[in-house]
């Protein structure tokens, strides 16, 4: 079993064992949930890109490739340099 301590703000680190196992790195955000028998559970809120695909679609809207994205982030950086 894997264990930390609360300091005294109320925080606690997430052991590396469970973070990789989670997924979790700098910037994860967490969800804390209490379950029916009361066992709190540590929710990872990070989600799979496979189950974004679509979200921001817009009817009449259309698809661009990945050659089109890619071109497009290349433009978007290049102003910021």
């Amino acid at each position: 079993m894997t264990s930390a301590t609360i300091t005294t703000k109320g925080q606690v680190t997430i052991p590396k064992e469970i973070r990789d196992y989670l997924n979790l790195d700098t910037g994860s955000k967490v969800d804390f949930v209490i379950d029916e028998n009361g066992i709190v559970k540590l929710i990872p809120l990070n989600i799979p890109v496979g189950k974004l695909s679509g979200i921001l679609h817009r009817k009449g809207m259309k698809s661009a490739t990945l050659e089109e994205m890619e071109q497009t982030i290349s433009e978007g950086a290049s102003d910021w340099s």
